[in-house]
Order: C-alpha cells, then structure tokens, then sequence
C-alpha cells in the first residue's frame, strides 16, 4: 500500500507536538510482539461523552467491551482495553484529543461523532494506518477515496437524503425548502438532497444555514425570512442540540399550523428516543404534525435483550436528571456493534499470524532544536492487512442489523422507520429501504423478494400533518413578500380578440385573459399578478422569445394564444390546454344543386384525377405543416395576414392570383369565418391536434393547479360561455347542419337512376308478355279437341263471354309450367308433319 504522506498544515504539526507532550514521560505505550498473541490491545474511542449521542454510546461501548472480553471464543487470551477522549463538543478540542488517542498506539479508532473532526482525523488514520470506524458521522462527503482508513459503521447522510427525495416524489410535492447547520455534516447532506431532487423533478428552493451554536435571534430571523417564500414544505437537517429550538421558534410564528410540511432528518427521532415519557410529551406537543426519519434496526432477540439489560448500564451516582437524557437511542446499536466488529477483525488478523507491532516514520523524524517531539507518533504495521479484513471478511448480525460492507465501503441494507409525531407520542407510517424504496412492509421482508423501486410500489400510511388534519397540504402558497406575479402578455397587431392592449386597470383584454382570470377565481389563495405586454406594438412578437423570456426568470408566466409545442416544454412547464389548436383548412363554398346524375361522378377519369391530387395535396400540406410546428411557430409570419386578406386571396381563387384554401390553426379560422358571416367553411377535420396553455417556469406549482382549475371551467361551461364570448359573435358555427346537409345526397340525386330502372323494367315485362301471347296462340289450336269434348259439359253451365273465356285460357296457359308447354308444341308441330306427309302421300 501506498504510504505517501499527505500535506499537513503546520497547524497539526504543532498538534501532534502536543500529543507527544502530554503522553506520560513522552514515553511510547509500544506492546511489543511475541510469539504469543499479545495480551492487551488498544482501541481508541473518541466522542462528546455529554451529548444527545455520546451518553447512549458510552454505556453501549463499555457494554460491548465487556461482552468482548468475556467470551471465551473471541480473542482468547488477549484483552480489549478501551482508551477514551472526550471531544466535548468542540472541532479544536476533539482535533487535539484525535492526535493525543493516536499517540497511544491504538489498533483502531472508534468514533467520532462530529463530521468535521472525523475529515481531520482521517488523515492521520491514512498516515498512521489505524483504521478509523464511525459510528455518528454521517456526512456523505467522508465516502471519498482520498480517505481510505475511514469507515462508516453507520449508514450515510446519502441514503437518508434519497429518502427524503423519495418522500417528495411520493407526496408531489416540487420544492423544498432546506433548513440546516452550515458544517460539514449539513453542508454534505443538504448537497445530496439536492442531488437526489433534481433526479425527481424537484429542487432546493432557498437553503437557509444556521451558523453552528446559532443564538435564538438568528434563528428566528431566519424562519421569519423563509415563511415569506412560496415553499411550505421543510427540511431540517440540523444536530440533536439545537433543533429543538428551530420548532420551537416556528411554533411561536405559527409556522406549526396547517398547511405546512415539516420533514427531520434521524437527528429528532434520537431526541426522542433519548428522551424520558414525561420530557417527551413536553415536546411532542411542537411537533404535531412532524415527520421524521429514523435508523431503521431490525427486531431481533439479540437486540431484545440488549435493550432488557439498558437500565443496568446506566452510570451509577448520577442525578434523575441527567439520567433522564441518557435514554437508549439507535445510535447506541451503531456502537456497540463498531467494537464486536473491531474484535471480530483481530481475531482474523491474530489467527492469521499478524502482529501487533508499531514503527516509526522517518518522516516524522525530530528536527535540530525542535519541540515538536513527532517521533512519538507511530504507524500500525498490520494496519493495511486489518483494514482489509474489516472491508473484505466482516459478516455478523449485530444490534443494528447485519454488518457487512459493499464495494464502496458502506454497510449493506440501508433503512429507516417514517414516523409521524401526533398525540402524545409517534406512530411509524412506513419505511425507506435503498432496496424498494418506500413500503409498509418492513425491509427484512422485502429483501426475500425481487427488488422493486416502481411508482405503484411505493406506498406510506396516512400521516396527520400540522394543523391536525389528514389533506395533504398542497406544500406551497403565493410567497407573502408583496411581489406581484409577472406575467408575459403578447402584444397582438392581429386576432385581437384573443388578447390585445386596454386601458383597463388590467392593461389587458381578451378570450386568453377571461379564461386566466376564471382560473384564478377557482384557486383557493390569492394571486397577485400584474400582466407586461411583450412585443413593439407594431407586429406580432415571436412567441418563442416569450416563452424564452419565462424559462429566464424575466417573466414567471406567459399568458396568450401560445401554442403547446414540444420545443418549449423542455424549458418551461404549461397548463392543460383551454383551447384546441389543430391545424384546419378553410375554403370557399358554393351553393350547387345535385344532379340527377351524381351518382355517375365518381365514376368518371375526372374524378379520379383529382382524389389523386387532393391527396398529394394533403401529403404536402402535411410535410409543411410538420416543419411549420417546429419552426414556423417560433415567430408566425401567417399572423401578418389580416381577415380582409385571407378573405380577398380566397375570393380571388388561384386563377385570379388568389388562394384555393387557407391551413391555419382552428381558433383563428373560427374567429376569421365568424368576421366573414360564414362565407367559408372548413373542409375536412384537423390535421394535427394541439392546443394553448398557459406557460410557467419549470416546476411551478402554479401550472398544476390552475390546470385543475380549467378543467372546472370545462366541466361547469364557463369555459365555452367565455368562448362564445369572443369567438361566436354571430353563431356562426364551423361544423353546423348546412356543412352536413351539404355531404347528404337526397333524392333527386337518384331520380336519373331509377328512371333507368323503370325503363329496364317496363322492356323486359314487355317482351315477356310478348312471348306468353306468341306462345298461347301457337298452343291455342292444340286445345280445340279438348273443347269439343267439353261442349257437352259447357253447354249444361250457364253462358259466359268469350272475352272472359279467352283472358282464363290465357291465365290457366301462363299458369302451365314451361316443360309442358314446350313438350305439347313439340308434340303439336310432330302432328301436322306427320299429317302433311299423309296428306301428300294420298292419291
């Protein structure tokens, strides 16, 4: 491994000069190796004893040190011996404290707590090869390679942050605000969360920092200055020892009331959990309505047991008081576990043959007339190898939960409990796992299944928010700060029924503005606003620009005839639509009588001629059109065009240097065929399907809601009386009965074809009938003999006319079948040859 030296400031040199001085007669505590395993072993442990986490910590180190040492199985023969430094909450002190533990040949270091001491300290690890495991520094920051001795032996701020991320996502809400202390750990954390955000669709509105020991007054000027911001949603990543205070103030300023969000980082839940049931309710009572995270470990018995035998390691002697701050929290489970998993690593390191043997680095060599005394400081020849196992090798179920680490150093599984504070206590409404996100189902569970991370997977208990009820808030109001809301308002020279300059208070008028002011009615808070004309006056501006204009933070909303095209959603959020905007063709119509004969025109070369020519037409259209959304749109040269224009280039007509048809977007063509008293009509439906919408910066909350607003327009019909008020001045109506009677045939558009049927039908009964009486006159004669023999029986009925006689032979020969007929004519022409024959043969 690598021992280059790192640059240390001359400032640490003088420290570790101190360190020297204070070791006992500046002697080395060097244990020598042997050929046995050694008998004690060092173990450095550094944190603030009187803190929220030191006074849980301390009790679960010795605790676990004592376990260590009394199990026959784990380094036998050889004792942990625990040399502790109280850094007492200061960065210098526990700098001093780090270089004094370090100069009593430790194996391997046991804290800090503090963020900032643990980014010095690693250094002198990295220099000195002792491996430093944290249990309470948590800044994501400390997860860089340049500090390779430094483990974590807790989870990072960096899965606790995407928690949060996930939490916003979960609740829609789009922007935070970021209340924290401005050192290293804050600054670490509060840098991912925005990280994590940004990957969301969300973001950091303001991050309001805290110098670190923060008097009351900064504190309360800092919330007075963010309850005037838009977000209502907070984030409060701060220390155990001084959030207290932050809802404490925000109670006072009625910031702990409904409609706000208040989200804590695991520094609350360790207060409460540290805290007695009757100091507990005292507090609880400013954080109604909180939601917090805490490190999530799993219940097992070996943690049961612990917790069981908590009370017996509480200092003896000491004041109810002071016993009362000194309640089990989960960082406790972090450390006792950080000394099994220091025993564990040696007992490897031993059995593979190491040694406990420390030397010293010519490089921190005493120079001539020097006091520094740096040679007191040496390096752990094993240290390398002992890290290693510790990375590599290490796997057991502690307090906390398995302890392994992955390839980047962490601790597998990374979790948390979401609790919600209300009544007198909390109650846990889900958890986070970096493994499926947010659940109901506790990680262990879900680590026996697939992953999945899917939106419909993630799921929270209801939470009761601050204010005492279950809505949840919208996160978000119109920031009281006495700033208006700009709003972009083209300056038309056409169309200026949609929106147009006025003298009005409003200084604008127009279908666009009617239905942004209904939509801003149906919000439940007020919108100051004041609307800015963009453009000369003199033509009509580039909507791009406009749009541009709002993604640039000149204006925060566009209002107007702006069309939704996907060039401008990457920079800009818009509402639903209020309008549609399809593209329309608009032609003149004549009034023409049908033939009798249309029946045959679709059928004629003509008219095939020219369906192949409308439909090149469409294809072209359509392939302009396409390149017209795109880049016509960014500055609408076809705006120029005034009514009076489109209606002489239509009446014109190609021939007369005229136009066949107008493409235009369907509001315009409306507003055009209503000026001209229905002239024109649309042929066809829309090409494409669009629409307007009001536009507003990325991530506004506005657009969310003023779109549920139009769609309440929409459904109780203000929307279409406000359309009809601008847009329908003469009802006339582009799809009515006349455009529908005009595509219906009627009947005398068949009359030519069932003249032509009636004819076919009179010839071909014609030469029927024909037929029948040519045949019944040659088969008449055949029947003669018949009535001979009937005459007898005729005469003996009484007489009838021969007419009718005739026309019942005629119906009884059709009512014959025609093989009959055929078969007598044959027979009947067989008999007058034969007769012929004879005839002729007679003499």
């Amino acid at each position: 491994m690598s021992r280059t030296m790192t640059r240390v400031p001359s400032l640490l040199l003088l420290l570790w000069s101190l360190s020297a001085l204070t070791n006992a007669n500046g002697q080395s505590t060097n244990l020598r190796a042997s050929s046995s395993r050694p008998r004690v072993i060092n173990v450095g442990v550094l944190f603030t004893f009187n803190s929220t986490i030191g006074r849980a910590a301390m009790p679960a180190i010795q605790a676990a040190v004592a376990d260590v040492n009394s199990d026959s199985t784990l380094l036998a023969g050889t004792t942990l011996k625990v040399i502790t430094q109280d850094t007492n909450c200061s960065g210098f002190i526990g700098t001093v404290d780090a270089l004094q533990l370090m100069a009593n040949e430790i194996v391997a270091a046991i804290g800090p707590q503090s963020s900032g001491i643990a980014h010095v300290i690693s250094h002198v690890g990295n220099e000195l090869h002792v491996p430093i495991l944290s249990f309470g520094a948590t800044d994501p920051a400390l997860s860089a390679l340049q500090y390779t001795y430094f483990l974590r032996t807790t989870h990072s701020d960096y899965f606790q942050m995407h928690a949060i991320a996930d939490m916003v996502e979960h609740y829609s809400w789009k922007e935070v605000i970021a209340i924290y202390v401005d050192d290293d750990n804050g600054r670490g954390g509060i840098s991912v969360l925005g990280d994590a955000l940004a990957s969301k669709r969300s973001k950091i509105s303001y991050k309001a920092a805290l110098p670190p020991g923060a008097p009351i007054s900064d504190v309360r000027d800092l919330l007075v200055g963010v309850n005037l911001m838009e977000s209502r949603v907070y984030v409060v990543h701060v220390n155990p020892e001084s959030g207290g205070m932050i809802f404490s103030i925000a109670k006072q300023l009625g910031m702990m009331s409904s409609g706000y969000v208040w989200i804590a980082t695991d520094w609350l839940p360790t207060v409460l959990d540290s805290l007695e049931p009757l100091m507990n309710s005292d507090v609880t009572d400013l954080l109604q309505g909180v939601v917090a995270l805490r490190r999530h470990t799993p219940d097992t018995d070996l943690k049961t047991r612990f917790m069981s035998r908590w009370t017996s390691l509480q200092p003896k002697g000491i004041s109810s008081r002071t016993r009362t701050s000194s309640n089990l929290n989960s960082f406790a489970f972090y450390a006792y576990d950080s000394v099994w998993l220091v025993a564990h690593a040696l007992e490897k390191f031993l059995d593979e043959g190491g040694k406990i043997q420390f030397t010293s680095d010519s490089r921190l060599r005493d120079t001539n007339g020097s006091e520094l005394h740096l040679s007191a400081l040496r390096s752990f020849e094993g240290g390398p190898r002992l890290l290693q196992i510790i990375m590599t090798t290490t796997n057991f179920t502690g307090l906390s939960g398995q302890v392994q680490f992955d390839a980047e150093k962490n601790l597998i599984h990374p979790a948390y409990d979401i609790i919600n504070i209300g009544g007198t206590g909390s109650r846990r409404i889900g958890f986070w796992s970096n493994y499926s996100g947010l659940s109901v189902v506790s990680p262990e569970i879900l680590y026996q299944k697939p992953p999945n991370t899917s939106t419909s997977s993630q799921q929270l208990y209801s939470a009761i928010w601050p204010g005492e009820t279950i809505t949840k808030p919208r996160g978000w109001v119109f920031p009281n700060n006495g700033k208006p809301l700009r709003i972009g308002v083209p300056n038309r020279v056409t169309y200026k029924e949609f929106v147009e300059k006025d003298n009005s208070p409003a200084g604008v008028k127009g279908f666009c503005i009617d239905v942004f002011e209904a939509a801003l009615n149906l919000l439940q808070y007020p919108v100051p606003h004041t609307y800015i004309l963009f453009g000369n006056g003199s033509r009509n501006p580039k909507y791009d620009d406009l749009v541009y204009s709002v993604s640039q933070n000149i204006f925060d909303a566009a209002i107007g005839d702006v069309t939704i095209v996907t060039n401008r959603t990457r920079i800009v959020d818009f509402t639903q639509p209020f309008i549609g905007s399809g593209l329309v063709i608009v032609a003149p119509v004549k009034e023409v009588k049908s033939s009798a004969w249309a029946f045959l025109k679709p059928f004629t070369v003509q008219m095939w001629c020219v369906t192949g020519a409308f439909f090149l037409f469409v294809g072209t259209v359509v392939w302009i059109l396409e390149h017209r959304i795109n880049k016509e749109f960014r500055g609408p040269p076809r705006q120029q065009l005034m009514t009076e224009e489109y209606q002489s280039a239509l009446e014109q007509g190609p021939k007369g240097g005229g136009v066949a048809a107008i493409v235009d977007e369907l509001p315009y063509i409306e507003l055009f065929l209503t000026n001209t008293k229905c002239k024109f009509k649309i042929v066809g439906q829309e090409f494409t399907k669009s629409g307007w919408g009001f536009a507003f910066q990325r991530d506004s909350p506005l657009a969310v809601d003023l779109s549920t607003a139009i769609l309440q327009l929409s459904e109780n019909g203000d929307l279409q009386r406000i359309h009809d008020k601008w847009l329908s001045l003469t009802g006339c109506s582009t799809k009515g009965s006349e455009e529908i009677e005009s595509n219906r045939l009627s009947l005398n558009s068949f009359w030519g074809l069932f003249l032509i049927c009636g004819i076919a039908c009179v010839i071909a009964l014609s030469i029927f009938f024909l037929r029948v009486l040519l045949q019944f006159r040659r088969y008449s004669p055949e029947a003669e003999h018949d009535v001979e023999q009937e005459q007898v029986h005729r005469d003996r009925m009484p007489p009838r006319s021969s007419r009718s006689t005739s026309f019942k032979d005629l119906i009884d020969f059709v009512d014959k079948k025609e093989d009959e007929i055929k078969q007598k004519l044959k027979k009947k022409t067989s008999d007058r040859k034969q007769e012929n024959e004879e005839s002729c043969s007679t003499p």
